[in-house]
């Protein structure tokens, strides 16, 4: 038996990396499309593309091990069960319950994976990602230095270069800035240059025109120039230096300091707890998810048309479990004594796959010892 179970948790755990390794990528694309669309639209490089996406990957796995877990489960009973391995095993005298220890094993195995990303890792990379998005934020060349497109870095501002030298050397650039009441200030220019100090970051415009529009009387000024200066440094500085994130706090001190981190956040202290045993259900959930997909399998009697209607059954049930989880959310933020309902959705998977384990030992009959068989 131990090696039958050693056989059905290797099974499991090959499975169980495969749908995880899709689902990753599935999920990682489907973020990575928006993420691209808004760093490198914005003139960031694309190392600094590929640093992001890497950071997101733990916070993307964490999500993903649950339906893993569960696909991996459904997957190999039913491969065990349509090769009449299952049915050997029962007629060797074990019950469903015992073939379920390696399901066991192989959801607490995972739930502890699943402990080590919620607790650790992703704290740390959405920390990280925070800090490096503040950084960035500072960028001359992210935030103006974007040839051929036109830029929004301000409310109320447009900006335009047609081309970027090798040298620095802007080409045929357009300013507009709206942000005064009741006036419209456009600039352009044949040629400009971004120069910083510690004064702050300036915009040097050459043989251009300056247009003052006065929207109360519809008065246009129009100034030639051949040298202009334009301070840019509320463009190009950051908007605020952001503050953290319940997600980027480590677990221990959105226990201990509940009240302190809440307050810090500006959120309610049942959003503080509810995303600290968060992290425990979620790892829990690995465990229901795997259960729940082994046990609703073993229940379904014999048919010939596969056990189709039982993995759908089965989706259905954990469906369940995460309506029960989203219910249960609310409440939970809203007064943080309720936070014992985070655990809800597990105990209902837990008490869902062993009722679907009883129903399938219902009319499971032990076999027979030598010594016990009739004379």
């Amino acid at each position: 038996m131990q090696r039958f179970d050693r056989y059905m948790l290797s099974q499991l755990m090959v499975v169980f990396g495969f749908f995880a390794l899709v689902l990753v990528m599935v999920y990682w694309v489907n973020a990575s499309v928006s993420l691209f669309d808004e760093l490198i639209t914005d003139g960031h490089s694309a190392g600094i593309f590929l640093e992001f996406t890497l950071l997101s990957l733990p916070a993307v796995i964490a999500l993903v091990m649950p339906m893993a877990a569960f696909g991996a489960a459904v997957y190999v009973t039913n491969r065990m069960a349509g090769e009449s391995e299952m049915t050997v095993l029962k007629a060797a005298g074990l019950s469903p319950w015992r073939l379920a220890r390696p399901v066991l094993v192989f959801g607490v195995l995972v739930a502890v994976m699943a402990s080590v990303l919620a607790h650790v890792l992703v704290p740390a990379s959405a920390g990280k990602l925070r800090l490096r998005e503040s950084e960035i934020s500072v960028s001359v060349s992210a935030r103006l230095l974007h040839e051929g497109t036109f830029l929004h870095p301000a409310r109320g501002v447009t900006f335009y270069i047609r081309e970027i030298t090798a040298n620095g050397e802007l080409l045929d650039v357009y300013l507009s800035d709206r942000r005064s009441v009741g006036r419209v200030f456009t600039y352009t220019a044949e040629n400009a240059y971004v120069l910083r100090d510690d004064a702050g970051t300036r915009l040097t415009m050459r043989t251009g025109m300056a247009q003052d529009l006065r929207l109360a009387d519809d008065t246009l000024s129009i100034t030639n120039f051949n040298d202009l200066t334009y301070d840019i440094s509320a463009l190009v500085a950051p908007d605020g230096v952001p503050g953290r994130k319940a997600r980027a706090i480590s677990t221990r001190e959105l226990l201990t300091d509940t009240d302190a981190v809440a307050q810090e956040l500006n959120d309610r202290p049942g959003q503080i707890l509810q995303e600290a045993h968060g992290r425990f259900e979620q790892a829990l959930l690995c465990v229901v998810a795997a259960l729940i997909g082994y046990a609703a399998l073993m229940s379904a009697s014999f048919s010939r048309f596969g056990a189709t209607r039982q993995i759908v059954g089965a989706i259905f049930l954990l469906v369940l479990v995460k309506l029960v989880e989203s219910t249960v959310n609310t409440p939970v933020r809203n007064s943080a004594a309720l936070w014992p309902l985070v655990y809800l959705p597990s105990l209902v998977g837990l008490g869902i796959a062993a009722a679907l384990l009883a129903r399938a030992s219902r009319n499971f009959r032990p076999a027979c010892r030598p010594s016990e068989a009739p004379a």
